[in-house]
């Protein structure tokens, strides 16, 4: 095996590594702008409170240095919300970072206007209970020793407010009311932003699965690959052995007298040059080119040479191909888009011996290959595992790989396989590719013919 296949897993081990994080950090991303929306609440709820203390209810309270408080606060935000309103990495310690200073701001308020005697001083709930659900557990417990060591601080150091104690006043006391706001501020942020964290928790849960998934496929396409190449090494002697005593046939007197032998002899060194062309492609994919260079050509000459190679070597009756590419745009041949191609309509025509049809074209940089048949079409519980291996109606070892294989490719040229039935009878398949994957620049060397 080539140094080139080998590494093909730690590659892909390498890049499912970089999807996960990067679906971890696009979490953080949106877990921070609703910090920095909440941070904004926050300051109106603070900025409303304080006018209400001091206008309404004449409570005295140290006015510029609670304002100043809340400038700090609103720099911040806005530098918060300047980094990070475009989709950049955020990291457990940076919201851990972001929550300590909504404690703090919290904290000398509280500091400035009555400490534990103010019923505002239940906020610190709101932080607890979020680090919970945003942060590491270590992040989490931190906030809740911070939080109390701020409690037990307020208690000790910061002024009463002036208020009188009247809890027996039910609803009157200025005190219950204050905390009965406070309640319902806690109960309303924390509905609205959990319901945003949890849904942004899912999603992100939803695409590990998705990424668990495809690295489970991708392992089975190496493993698959694996054996492929190994098969390929020891088909190559006998192949090349099988065509010298067909040759040496073809010369011998007993087979010249015999048309019909010779016939069959022809046939043979067809499909035997058919299982050569295999044998290379497979080695091709495996990095181990047997002395051809890669191709490059172009789109419509790739696919009309795709079209003609594989229908002279069906048993296809009719076969209907449209190819309505205006621009011939120079393309790198690729092996596994070729078998992928291959594949599905291999699927096709077993499905529909009588007729088959391809049919492709371009639209805004995308290449869109349409497969039709006119065969039973897929099974209900087919289409909706689509694209899975070992998914097939043919009841044999090995069935549905095809399948797997094309969306496996398309999905790593940044394409998709979709599937349906006809209403008219039959399947359609249609892959769609960004040519970007495949093009080449437009030079005249670029393309070899």
């Amino acid at each position: 095996m080539s140094a080139s296949t080998d590494g093909k897993p730690i590659a892909a081990a390498l890049r499912r590594a970089h999807s996960a994080a990067d679906v971890e950090y696009a979490a953080g991303h949106k877990n921070m702008l609703q910090l920095i929306e909440l941070r904004w609440i926050a300051v109106i709820g603070q900025v409303t409170t304080i006018a209400a203390a001091i206008l309404v209810f004449g409570v005295q309270l140290p006015l510029v240095q609670m304002l100043e408080v809340l400038a700090c606060l609103i720099a911040f935000n806005v530098a918060s919300h300047l980094r990070w309103h475009e989709h950049r990495p955020v990291n457990n310690n940076e919201l851990f970072l972001a929550l300590l200073v909504d404690v703090a701001s919290l904290t000398i308020q509280l500091y400035l206007s009555g400490g534990t005697t103010n019923p505002f001083a239940f906020l610190y709930l709101l932080q607890v209970i979020l680090s919970a659900v945003l942060l590491e557990a270590w992040s989490t417990w931190t906030i809740v020793g911070i939080t109390l060591a701020c409690l037990a601080g307020l208690s000790i150091f910061a002024q009463p407010l002036p208020l009188p104690f009247d809890h027996a006043r039910g609803i009157a006391s200025l005190y219950v009311q204050g905390m009965l706001i406070c309640f319902v501020l806690n109960a309303a942020l924390l509905v609205v932003f959990i319901s945003r964290i949890s849904t942004t928790l899912r999603v992100k849960a939803a695409q590990l699965a998705d990424l668990r998934q495809r690295a489970a496929e991708e392992e089975h396409i190496v493993r698959m690959g694996l054996l492929a190449s190994g098969a390929a090494h020891e088909l190559g002697t006998p192949l090349a052995t099988v065509s010298v005593i067909l040759g040496d046939w073809k010369r011998m007197p007993e087979f010249k007298r015999s048309p019909e032998l010779l016939e069959e002899l022809n046939e043979m060194q067809t499909q035997l040059k058919r299982c050569k062309s295999i044998v290379t492609s497979i080695l091709l994919s495996a990095g181990e080119t047997r002395g051809e260079s890669a191709v490059r050509t172009t789109i419509r000459s790739f696919l009309d040479e795709l079209v003609d190679e594989w229908q002279d070597s069906r048993p296809v009756r009719d076969f209907a191909y449209d190819n309505h590419i205006e621009d011939d745009l120079p393309v790198a041949f690729d092996s596994a888009l070729k078998q992928m191609i291959d594949n599905v309509l291999d699927n096709a025509l077993e499905a529909s011996p009588d007729w088959v049809s391809l049919e492709a074209g371009v639209d805004d940089g995308t290449l869109t290959l349409t497969v039709r048949d006119r065969g039973p079409g897929f099974a209900p519980s087919m289409l909706a595992q689509f694209g899975k291996p070992y998914q097939s109606s043919k009841g044999r070892p090995g069935g549905g790989l095809g399948l797997f294989l094309a969306v496996s490719v398309a999905r790593t040229l940044g394409g998709f396989v979709a599937a349906t039935n006809r209403p008219e009878g039959g399947a359609e398949v249609r892959l769609t590719l960004p040519l970007s994957a495949i093009a080449l620049d437009k030079k005249p060397d670029h393309v070899q013919h």
